[in-house]
């Protein structure tokens, strides 16, 4: 199949796409192909993932329940475990995860694995879009060069690009349909059937000159935040010592109609991509003999919150003449930002660990959450009640989810530790101290 066949296939509906990778990522791209008609056809090595979908039942918050249901009733969207059916697909984007080593290297195995995989069934008129997160020069060195060594020409027999995935988990304004995507091709030939493919149910294509461009504006992106995240972070400690209040620095700051962009300081970094993409772009530039500075003060600064947070429990707990040994104090959200339910990367677990080491009794609230595993415990979520909060000495809010009644907590609590500015509305209270 040629790139006219396979613009033809895209133009008329007839598209066959798969997935590979069922999660935040994988699952809602291939609701928005099934939503336009598209028969998709979800892969993943979780036997129980594959077994929700095809029972039309849904896991991820992004995608509406009836929705999926619906695309499974209607044969839309399948899910399986065996590679084959890509023997029968068009295009298929590769949507797996990319952690980090304890090394601090990427870990591209997930990667190489769906590659291998899909090297076995691929055909001439196949589409690859790898939308993992991923350090420059990913695609060109691992799978444009595995496809030409099984024959098959790239950007003539085969059609490879990275497209980074840009999808902020619990956003209710711009979701996978309506962020505009950015799509670099191995080729030009390359960069056109994607852009058929994708432009199916997408608002905006962003084309980019490569696939190592586009690789690097996914990068670009988080390291952007992290390093601001880790300035307002440091703003936030300074203004401690000089006794001002950060948050209304930040806000009067942000009037600026011009010049500024706000930031805001917290716990810690959470989630898959600002903690680790950053690492990415500064691990493949150390290869090149280059020390990316900002990224490596940014991310010392951001992972060094929690300690942070925890000696200014340690201190509020102190003025008050307890000591954080034997106290028993309520961490309230783990999810990494409010109002999802995701603890990757939570800052909130360590917090929680830093707090046991130092002898703390450690409870924990979160509504999206039921359950967390740490390095030192398994916790289940407790009961946010009046009595709970008259138990507690202290309550650590590190994740401001918006179904919390600050006033009531306010009200009820011995003390509270504020990271997130949560209870701004309470304005200044001797109960309260904030980050």
């Amino acid at each position: 199949m040629s790139l006219n066949d396979l613009q033809k296939k895209a133009k008329n509906g007839t598209l066959k796409v798969g997935v590979v990778g069922l999660g935040y990522v994988g699952l809602p791209l291939a609701v928005q192909f099934g939503k336009k008609g598209i028969h998709v056809t979800g892969i993943d090595v979780s036997p129980e993932k594959v077994a929700s979908i095809n029972a039309g039942e849904n896991y991820i918050l992004d995608v509406n329940d009836d929705e999926l249901k619906d695309l499974v009733r209607k044969g839309l969207l399948t899910a399986t475990t065996d590679y084959s059916v890509i023997k029968e697909l068009d295009a298929v984007s590769i949507c797996v995860p990319t952690p980090l080593r304890k090394t601090g290297d990427p870990d591209i195995s997930y990667i190489i694995a769906a590659r291998d995989e899909i090297l076995k069934y691929s055909h001439p008129g196949l589409l690859l879009v790898l939308e993992s997160t991923t350090y420059p020069g990913t695609t060109d060195e691992w799978i444009v060069p595995a496809f030409e060594e099984i024959g098959l020409k790239v950007g003539e027999d085969v059609f490879i690009c990275f497209s980074p995935e840009r999808v902020d988990p619990g956003n209710e304004t711009y979701q996978t349909h309506n962020t505009p995507k950015v799509i670099g091709g191995a080729t030009p030939n390359c960069l056109e059937a994607a852009k058929a493919v994708y432009g199916i149910f997408l608002e905006k294509i962003v084309p980019v000159s490569s696939t190592q461009a586009a690789e690097l504006v996914k990068l670009l992106e988080n390291t952007f935040r992290s390093i601001n995240i880790g300035l307002v972070n440091e703003l936030a400690i300074m203004c401690h010592i000089l006794k001002v209040d950060v948050w209304e620095v930040i806000d009067a700051a942000a009037t600026k109609p011009f010049g500024f962009m706000p930031f805001y300081p917290g716990p810690g970094l959470g989630g898959h991509c600002i903690p680790i993409d950053p690492i990415y772009l500064s691990w493949k530039l150390k290869t090149l003999k280059y020390r990316a500075r900002f990224i490596e003060l940014a991310d010392d600064i951001n992972t060094a919150m929690p300690e942070y947070v925890v000696s200014r429990i340690t201190a509020a707990l102190n003025d008050r003449s307890k000591s954080v040994k034997g106290s028993k104090i309520l961490v309230l959200g783990v999810a990494y930002k409010n109002d999802i339910d995701d603890v990757r990367e939570s800052p909130s677990l360590d917090i929680i660990d830093l707090l046991i080491e130092r002898g703390a009794i450690v409870v924990y609230h979160d509504p999206h959450i039921a359950s967390v595993r740490t390095a030192l415990s398994e916790l289940s979520s407790v009961p946010l009640t009046e009595d709970l909060l008259k138990q507690c000495d202290a309550v650590a809010i590190c994740t401001g989810h918006k179904s919390i009644d600050y006033a009531w907590l306010t009200q009820h609590s011995n003390l509270i530790f504020d990271a997130r500015n949560a209870t701004r509305k309470e304005g200044k209270h001797e109960k309260i101290v904030r980050l």
